[in-house]
């Protein structure tokens, strides 16, 4: 079953790479006391996540803070090292944390994954962004399908 408006999400912990290579991020840290938007993408370099997904969130950085945003989080179900690459590439720097659900266990946790299997894919998440403050879900806005609508930043930002 899905997440939905009130849950808490899940204990989980994310991989990144730090400056001193990979480094772990749990959920609490993520978290706790903050209120988060994140957001999800089927894969890194993929079409419209590098098209228009990520870098709607890089160029809305700013506002979202401005609107109460702590944190702004990248998810995919790829590993670190590929995070890392497609953060170089885009030009992201702080303004968006890169986190890695290599085996999608957050994702499955919240039931967003999809099988993207007969795209060689394999399974990944959903396209969705959330907002959550200190781990409980207050925005979460969940694609149809192939859509890129509800999950980009500047919807997110004008239901703030």
């Amino acid at each position: 079953m899905a997440i939905k408006l009130g849950d808490t999400l899940p204990n989980a912990t994310f991989m990144t790479m730090a400056a001193e290579g990979p480094a772990p991020v749990t959920s609490d840290a993520l978290f706790k006391g903050k209120r988060v938007a994140l957001f999800a993408v089927p894969g890194a370099f993929t079409p419209t996540c590098s098209a228009k997904h990520l870098p709607g969130f890089k160029a809305h950085a700013a506002d979202l803070k401005a609107k109460g945003i702590d944190t702004i989080a990248c998810i995919s179900v790829n590993d670190m090292f590929v995070m890392k690459a497609w953060a170089k590439d885009q030009g992201i720097t702080d303004e968006v944390l890169m986190l890695a659900d290599g085996n999608g266990d957050f994702t499955k946790a919240i039931g967003l994954e999809m099988d993207g299997s007969k795209f060689g894919m394999g399974h990944r998440s959903q396209r969705y962004s959330l907002v959550a403050k200190d781990g409980i879900v207050e925005q979460l806005n969940i694609e149809d399908g192939g859509d890129f609508k509800v999950s980009a930043a500047d919807y997110m930002l004008a239901h703030l």
